[in-house]
């Protein structure tokens, strides 16, 4: 069996191609983020498993909810998902979207993890060395985990770059124990 990754592929990789086509990327990342909110919550998974409900209604549903920001594109784009059955699909597609939506835009998603919450000066300059360091616009999130006991540990895509005390207190560890 595919796993999911390689099911929602096909459908992000369309949806990406349709949006830039359109110059409408933003536009389609707002819609798809939604979408998958809708596809993602107890009742549209109830409904749409359930016998009685077919994918024009669930459409219509969608459609709904999501009124003004979903386009007709959109819709046609949901309309596909909906009939190959792949609703559950939505985060995974949104999120692949997004990689495409990034390499074409050339930017790259950071995620920081920070013994302590970081100052606007703070995060700023250490975006500023990231973008240096990827030759990249950087989309920074930050979160906080106090179990660092210092320092931040930085991801983005496969890298990983670990300057925690948490993590060079590992390191020492292994080293020692070697």
């Amino acid at each position: 069996m595919l796993n999911r990754t390689t099911l929602a592929r096909p459908y992000a990789r369309a949806a990406f191609e349709a949006a830039r086509d359109a110059e409408a990327l933003p536009r389609w990342s707002e819609a798809l983020e939604l979408a998958a909110l809708i596809a993602g919550s107890e009742d549209m998974r109830y409904l749409s498993g359930h016998p009685r409900v077919g994918g024009d209604r669930l459409l219509e549903l969608f459609t709904g909810i999501g009124e003004e920001r979903f386009d007709e594109s959109f819709s046609n784009f949901l309309k596909v998902v909906i009939t190959n059955g792949r609703l559950d699909l939505l985060p995974e597609i949104a999120a692949q979207y997004e990689h495409y939506r990034r390499e074409a835009e050339q930017r790259i998603r950071v995620e920081v993890i920070s013994a302590r919450p970081m100052g606007d000066e703070e995060s700023d300059s250490l975006a500023e060395r990231l973008k240096a360091r990827f030759g990249r616009e950087v989309d920074m999130h930050v979160k906080v985990d106090e179990s660092l006991i210092g320092g931040a540990v930085i991801r983005a895509g496969d890298k990983v770059i670990d300057g925690s005390v948490r993590g060079r207190l590992e390191q020492l560890g292994r080293r020692i124990n070697a």
